[in-house]
């Protein structure tokens, strides 16, 4: 139920009240922009990814080195939603977004165009910046417009609608490389910026009204994140959330070297093979939604996930060690699926529980939770290449202890079999 004073869905969205089978058609007009914006951050990371040892081979640069275009976009969206967020809070979503998605559009063209690895990692930065615009309002949208478990069943809808884009997005790169270089890439993902940009221009309205938007300057901000932070519920779902990120953000960013260079598949095969951990992703997350929410505590179902991770990613150190002797690619894509899937289960319920404590600061607290999972995953990712490109080993040391501190952290700080305080 929305909150005093707080208006419902079909209000927020057009200013006045409206018939039911009009507010279910705005509803459902939201949900399709909402699940573009969050489909922006999976379509930049991973319709590049098929590119990365074409864009070793192309730049003269080492896997290492590549592998900071990824940390340095996970690293501009983590710090740009530290300031999107608060700003959305006190002028509302609609300005920062659209104010973030054209710097994204001219970031991602000068992309396709970088002579060098510096410049094409110094302008991934600012397209994750910009990007972070996309990801936050979404996020505060979501708990403008929604509740307790409702809240918990769109953020599953929300997986469905933006988990096609890292099915395709891999596909489409593997595609564009058969036809141009790596930096076709980046001007389809300029193209796509465009058309997202005027469709948030034309159909999405604000939803944050004047008399709930928060006054103040930096100082402000500052304050209303440390008393986030000093919830310690809050704080236990931000982390577990932000570790369980960077478990997935290591499969990201090694997969490409594990898959093509380790096992000798092609681009083609290693977009297959992402596009199915990709759907069981999605398809988990449709279970949690639809079948789950309501019916089990967001707690159990949040910890069942966080277990199914800690032991995919204990098999994958397994496998990769040799323990079980020399394995194909069979048993790990195996196991990468399995941990992806799990995700399904971890994503949507963090979120849902951390911002169900933040009706107040929905921007802020989306960018906290944003922030978190972006610079933890940015810190993961030249952690899986410490090793060369030719071992997957540090991937999974790097999945295993994000998976193991995620579950601490939901288990001391969040502590579910307790009353929520």
């Amino acid at each position: 139920m929305p909150e005093s004073g707080q208006k419902t869905t079909r209000e927020h969205i057009t200013g006045t009240p409206v018939a039911v089978p009009a507010a279910r058609r705005a509803s459902l007009l939201v949900t399709l922009v909402l699940g573009g914006l969050t489909a922006l951050p999976p379509l930049s990371m991973d319709m590049y990814l098929p590119a990365l040892p074409e864009v070793t081979r192309s730049l003269t640069a080492p896997a290492a080195t590549v592998q900071l275009t990824l940390t340095a976009c996970l690293a501009g969206m983590a710090l740009g939603q530290l300031v999107v967020g608060p700003m959305s809070d006190k002028w509302g979503r609609r300005r920062p977004l659209l104010a973030g998605m054209v710097v994204y559009v001219l970031a991602t063209a000068v992309c396709a165009f970088a002579p060098s690895a510096e410049l094409l990692i110094a302008f991934r930065l600012l397209q994750g910046l910009a990007g972070a615009a996309g990801i936050v309002i979404a996020r505060a949208v979501v708990r403008d417009l929604y509740d307790g478990v409702e809240m918990a069943r769109f953020f599953s809808t929300l997986m469905l609608i933006s988990g096609v884009a890292p099915v395709i997005a891999p596909v489409i790169g593997g595609q564009i490389l058969r036809i141009t270089d790596w930096r076709g890439v980046f001007h389809v993902l300029a193209v796509i910026g465009v058309l997202l940009t005027l469709v948030v221009q034309r159909f999405l309205h604000e939803t944050l009204p004047p008399e709930r938007r928060q006054e103040g300057g930096v100082g402000q901000a500052l304050r209303t994140m440390r008393g986030l932070l000093a919830d310690r519920v809050f704080t236990g779902y931000m982390l577990a959330g932000g570790l369980a990120f960077a478990a997935l953000f290591a499969y990201i960013s090694a997969s490409p070297f594990v898959v093509q260079e380790i096992y000798g598949a092609s681009p083609q095969t290693f977009s297959l093979l992402f596009g199915l951990n990709s759907i069981g992703l999605v398809a988990v997350g449709q279970v949690n939604g639809k079948l789950l929410v309501g019916r089990v505590s967001l707690d159990k179902a949040l910890g069942f996930g966080l277990s199914v991770i800690l032991l995919a990613a204990t098999a994958l150190l397994l496998m990769t060690t040799g323990v079980f002797g020399e394995v194909g690619l069979v048993p790990v894509a195996a196991g990468l699926f399995v941990l992806m899937s799990a995700m399904g289960l971890a994503m949507p319920n963090t979120n849902a529980q951390a911002l169900m404590r933040t009706p107040h600061a929905a921007g802020s607290a989306s960018a906290l939770l944003g922030t978190s999972s972006f610079l933890i995953g940015a810190i993961a990712s030249p952690l899986v290449g410490i090793a060369g490109e030719r071992t997957a080993v540090p991937m999974a040391v790097v999945q295993l202890a994000c998976a193991a501190a995620s579950l601490t952290c939901f288990l001391l700080l969040c502590r579910p079999w307790r009353p929520t305080p």
